[in-house]
């Protein structure tokens, strides 16, 4: 049975609320005060508690635009796609509030006599000042750097903005001492040495890759850091990729009631009983919010069952929506609607709804029965996978060009097992680097390594869809112009009567002019309204056809500061491109 457990806590003038402790305990805001509290560990715990709202939440994992970036697509489009940031005059993420918090927490946590419950709870505040600031340097780059807490009248206030080879410096030094003092003990909602260790994982990759793409230098130590916090996690046997039924297995991580923590190393927790609840299968199954659907990219890069390249297939480019859908990586069938979909808790199958996906390519990933639809969904929602931590090992190792099919074999092939899957094979990777992902990624440097990266990249992609890494993966592959291109949907001959599944029976009508007089069980959508790429001669479904999307390269891979931050501290300097409010 799900636990959630709340505290409210106040900081000085301010209250904070967690939803991650067994037991509500209240406390008057006088008594957080240093001199009479972070006396006893359990303070130290109920303080430190309040960082875990600093996590995702379900919106934030599978649904906000855009980190599903060139994934998915939708009736909307946030403003990173389209191109038309604008330099805000506050706010914009340029927040520190949570960073106070934290370094106020670690200038008083001395006052606890018990030592190691001291250095748990600050490896605990440690590891979220490190995942602050991860935040922070993903989105500006250079950020100011501060391990304590300022009066208003502090000169530190007014500090221009530090390196950011200084920041993630001080960010290691962090997470490095949160794997040293966090407990060992696994635990699905709790920060632990597993959860930095995949944090350091995480960030270094992420700083590498950065680093290398950018022309920025100093990338290989980092990327041997993602190695090592990888392996560490590896060669401790804490976790395992999870595997039962190779048609199932993958979709159970994320529908399961409770987190399945023999991979999922830290997940959010949602309990009806609280009520803590989340709306995936209203967002993913409604037609009034947004419409998502699967981008055509994304199915393309699926391999087959077999292990070989479905865009290797002649004609691929014009197969419907049957044909496409045979004989795939299991994975496929478990991430959207496929023939034979049977929704949870229902025996009819199910073909995809055109009036709540875009694309056509409907997700799965997340939905739960019917019973949960008006936005009561209670599955938990994974935060860190030893998944990704495989990938991330293996994708260091391919970016460093020391990877070996043992490498491969002690990571994507254990993503590979679970749905019966053939082993990525390294030497016939490399000798025939795939040429429709050559298309896809056009900064990707030509060296040995150039196929199995490739490889990585695909594999990345199929595992963690929709689970908002996407965005970030463009940003540091220096990929953000892929935004640019159309998203497309299913391929449609034209108008006329298409039966989606094959059993006989017309799902689905594209028509031109009047309606036809509707029959039940069919979908009815009007050309012009589903918009294909060549019109009447038909083509891939486009979404949004009239909107062009833009991406500067000179300055889209970072936010701009608020304008009014630049006017109280004179000291910053504008991201590149971002002189201007509104501009």
């Amino acid at each position: 049975m799900k636990t959630i457990r709340i505290y409210i806590l106040g900081l000085l003038a301010t209250a904070s609320v967690s939803c991650n402790n067994d037991y509500l305990e209240r406390y008057p805001i006088a008594e957080l005060a240093p001199e009479n509290y972070f006396r006893s560990a359990s303070e130290l715990q109920n303080y430190t508690n309040a960082f875990y709202n600093r996590l995702p939440d379900a919106l934030a994992i599978h649904y906000n635009n855009p980190n599903q970036a060139d994934d998915e697509a939708r009736n909307t489009l946030a403003a990173e796609i389209q191109g038309t940031r604008e330099t805000p005059s506050s706010g914009g993420g340029w927040d520190w509030a949570e960073l106070r918090r934290i370094n106020f927490y670690l200038e008083n946590s001395h006052k606890c006599t018990d030592e190691a419950a001291r250095l748990q709870y600050d490896g605990i505040a440690r590891f979220f000042r490190a995942y602050f600031y991860f935040d922070k340097l993903v989105r500006f780059g250079d950020v100011p750097w501060y391990d304590s807490v300022l009066d208003i009248d502090d000169e530190g206030l007014t500090k221009a903005r530090d390196p950011r080879e200084l920041v993630f410096a001080n960010m290691l030094s962090d997470i490095d001492f949160a794997i040293a003092n966090c407990q060992e003990a696994k635990s699905g909602q709790l920060i632990t040495k597993w959860t930095a260790l995949a944090l350091k994982s995480r960030i270094c990759l992420f700083e590498g890759t950065f680093r290398k793409y950018h022309g920025l230098g100093n990338w290989e130590e980092i990327l041997q850091e993602c190695v090592e916090a990888s392996e560490a996690l590896i060669h401790s046997g804490t976790y395992s990729i999870y595997a039962g039924d190779p048609s199932t297995a993958y979709q159970e991580l994320f529908i399961a009631e409770d987190a399945i923590t023999s991979e999922v190393i830290l997940a959010r927790r949602y309990d009806a009983s609280v009520p803590f609840v989340h709306s995936a299968n209203f967002y993913i199954l409604s037609a009034s919010y947004g419409r998502p659907g699967m981008q055509k990219s994304v199915v393309n890069s699926y391999l087959m069952k077999d292990g070989s390249r479905f865009t290797a297939i002649p004609g691929y480019e014009t197969m419907q929506f049957f044909e496409e859908t045979q004989n795939r990586d299991p994975r496929m069938a478990q991430t959207i609607r496929t023939p034979g979909y049977k929704r949870i808790g229902r025996n009819e199958v199910s073909v995809p709804d055109f009036a709540t996906s875009v694309t056509g390519y409907q997700y799965v990933k997340y939905v739960l029965a019917p019973a949960f639809d008006s936005g009561q969904s209670t599955n938990d929602m994974p935060i860190f996978r030893y998944a990704e931590v495989l990938l991330n090992f293996a994708e260091a190792k391919a970016e460093l060009g020391t990877i070996t099919q043992t490498d491969i074999d002690q990571s994507i092939k254990l993503l590979r097992d679970r749905v019966a899957m053939p082993n990525l094979d390294v030497a016939a990777a490399n000798a025939n680097p795939d040429p429709y992902l050559l298309g896809e990624y056009a900064q990707i440097q030509a060296d040995a390594n150039t196929g199995v990266l490739l490889e990585i990249r695909r594999e990345r992609r199929i595992e963690l869809v929709k689970e908002g890494h996407r965005y970030r993966d463009l940003l540091r592959w220096k990929e953000g112009a892929r935004l640019e291109k159309p998203f497309y949907g299913m391929y449609f001959p034209g108008v006329g009567e298409y039966d989606l599944d094959h059993n006989g029976s017309i799902d689905l009508v594209i028509y031109q002019g009047q309606a036809p007089t509707a029959i039940p069980g069919r979908q009815y959508q009007r050309l012009g309204e589903l918009v294909l790429e060549n019109g009447t001669s038909g083509g891939r479904i486009v979404n949004l056809p009239d909107i062009i999307k833009q991406w500067d390269e000179d300055k889209d891979y970072y936010y701009p500061i608020p304008t009014q931050e630049l006017q109280l501290n004179t000291n910053l300097e504008q991201n590149p491109g971002w002189d201007r409010a509104g501009s």
